[in-house]
């Protein structure tokens, strides 16, 4: 139970800070989010994507988001400067909520390792 409150409290401070820096304090999602790492780890900042490119952008932040839990591994960056991960585990089968708190579970271990939050 104490578990869930922090992760909740830490998602809170997340999704609160991002959203003041990069949408003029309207609340962030899940999904925007996941696509501000993907930008991030990508480096690219300050670029515009189309549509196909912010798919792809989401998935490298999945990948690198779900690394520390051994579903993916770092491959290797084509010559365009994306990072490219391979599966080492297939991911479980999770129920939409299950799936929600893990990814809010790695969003929250990630940006506590690049101390934007404590």
């Amino acid at each position: 139970m104490i578990r869930d409150e922090e992760l909740k409290n830490r998602w809170e401070r997340v999704q609160t800070q991002l959203s003041k820096q990069f949408a003029d304090g309207e609340m962030m999602d899940l999904d925007a989010i996941i696509y501000l790492i993907g930008v991030q780890e990508l480096g690219q900042l300050h670029k515009k994507f189309k549509k196909d490119h912010k798919i792809d952008l989401m998935h490298i932040a999945i990948c690198k988001l779900l690394e520390p839990y051994g579903y993916y591994e770092f491959d290797y960056v084509d010559d365009d400067g994306w990072p490219h991960y391979k599966i080492i585990e297939h991911l479980p089968v999770l129920k939409a909520g299950e799936q929600s708190i893990m990814m809010k579970e790695a969003i929250v271990t990630y940006f506590l390792e690049k101390e934007y939050i404590k």
